[in-house]
């Protein structure tokens, strides 16, 4: 457990993540959020260690902003075409469980991408498949090929956007990205 806590510098990033997701979890960066995410962001490492990532990760500042900043208006504005699904006139929209054959074949791709896809309102992932790197994700207002198509060009754009922004160059060139 020592060795643990030792351990913490050097998930400075997985630290300053989570603490960011615990800050957007609890709608604002103030004294309180920050320390709350800290504490339980260290617990988390403590406590449930993750295999060794290092040699799968190395950050690209640019294209990390970019990728931050898509995502959030993704979600922006999935979160207002969900709102109108649930308040319109209309009947609801037809929803559909699509695959998406991912790109990238590491397993810590497969499961950002998927949780990335799951984050932005109207998509959740219902199986991940990891042998054949293929997510199954419940969509709203799929409701035909063209409009599946599109949703899994969303994730796949996702996918890409994350492996430049976080991905080392073996695996950019082994999803085709170099």
């Amino acid at each position: 457990m020592k060795r643990r806590f030792l351990d913490l510098p050097k998930n400075w990033v997985g630290l300053l993540v989570s603490v960011t997701f615990w800050c957007m979890l609890w709608g604002g960066v103030d004294l309180k959020n920050v320390l709350g995410g800290v504490l339980a962001a260290t617990l988390v490492f403590v406590l449930f260690p993750m295999p060794p990532t290092g040699h799968e990760i190395t950050l690209r500042p640019l294209r990390f902003l970019y990728f931050v900043g898509v995502f959030l208006f993704d979600m922006v504005k999935s979160a207002i075409e969900v709102s109108w699904y649930s308040i319109r006139p209309a009947p609801q929209p037809l929803n559909s469980v699509i695959a998406v054959r991912l790109a990238s074949r590491s397993d810590l791709f497969l499961t950002g991408t998927g949780m990335l896809s799951t984050l932005i309102p109207g998509s959740v992932v219902v199986e991940a498949q990891r042998a054949t790197g293929t997510l199954f994700l419940h969509v709203i207002a799929a409701e035909d090929e063209q409009q599946a198509e599109q949703a899994r060009q969303r994730v796949l754009e996702q996918e890409k956007r994350l492996l430049w922004a976080l991905a080392r160059r073996e695996i950019l060139e082994e999803a085709g990205l170099r």
